[in-house]
């Protein structure tokens, strides 16, 4: 079975991280991978914006 991991993301200086998963299509295979970040939660949304 596997193991369900809890982390934190908030860390003691107080500005709160989120982990985003996007969706990128590989140019070679055509196939699709997953690309995961963590970033601040007032960036999420540029983040997610460029390509």
């Amino acid at each position: 079975m596997a193991k369900k991991v809890v982390a934190t993301l908030r860390t003691s200086s107080g500005k709160d991280y989120a982990k985003v998963i996007r969706m990128v299509r590989s140019p070679k295979t055509g196939a699709y991978a997953f690309k995961e970040n963590i970033v601040p939660n007032d960036q999420v949304k540029e983040f997610l914006a460029k390509k």
